[in-house]
């Protein structure tokens, strides 16, 4: 029996939806899995974009928040770094990897991406420095004299070392996937 070609891509993308949201509601509750929490719903919806179902994961991006937003106590502050980069970061490499053909524009995209990136975490770091402690600890006052060299010599290091990971992830979900019958 076939099965429907979009009851297929509803129900991959609600497990994918499901694992992300579990993993970042688990995340908002205990502040050492926050991190994880953010690497296991970007890889649970690059479930939908091997099959190529960028509306699926899309919907699946705004699902995931909706859905973490209501499970952790609607406490939006610890989902900033998922909203503004991480959630749409494989979408985005999802596009890029299909339309940029061109070295030129791979690199001009991936420039973007870094400070894009750079933006998305001074905005978290702003925001989440409070509510996780950040301001007394006893390195804050030394990172917040070099927060700019820090943010974007550091901060564009670290991108580009997630920006290939994550296209590595991409090509092993895809590999993964294509064993998946449809």
């Amino acid at each position: 029996m076939k099965r429907s070609s979009q009851s297929y891509q509803i129900a991959l993308t609600a497990i994918a939806v499901a694992f992300a949201a579990g993993a970042l509601t688990l995340g908002t509750y205990v502040d050492v899995l926050l991190g994880a929490g953010y690497v296991i719903a970007v890889f649970a919806l690059m479930a939908p974009l091997a099959k190529d179902y960028l509306w699926g994961a899309s919907l699946g991006f705004l699902a995931v928040l909706l859905l973490t937003f209501l499970f952790c106590g609607f406490s939006f502050l610890t989902l900033v770094p998922y909203a503004v980069f991480f959630g749409l970061h494989p979408i985005v490499n999802y596009l890029q990897r299909k339309y940029v053909k061109k070295r030129p524009l791979f690199l001009l995209c991936e420039g973007g991406k870094a400070i894009w990136f750079d933006l998305a975490m001074w905005l978290s770091f702003h925001l989440l420095a409070g509510v996780l402690g950040f301001t007394e600890a006893f390195w804050y006052d030394t990172v917040i004299r070099y927060f700019f060299l820090i943010l974007f010599v550091g901060g564009t290091l670290i991108f580009f070392v997630y920006d290939a990971v994550v296209f590595y992830a991409q090509r092993c979900v895809n590999a993964v996937m294509r064993r998946l019958r449809k």
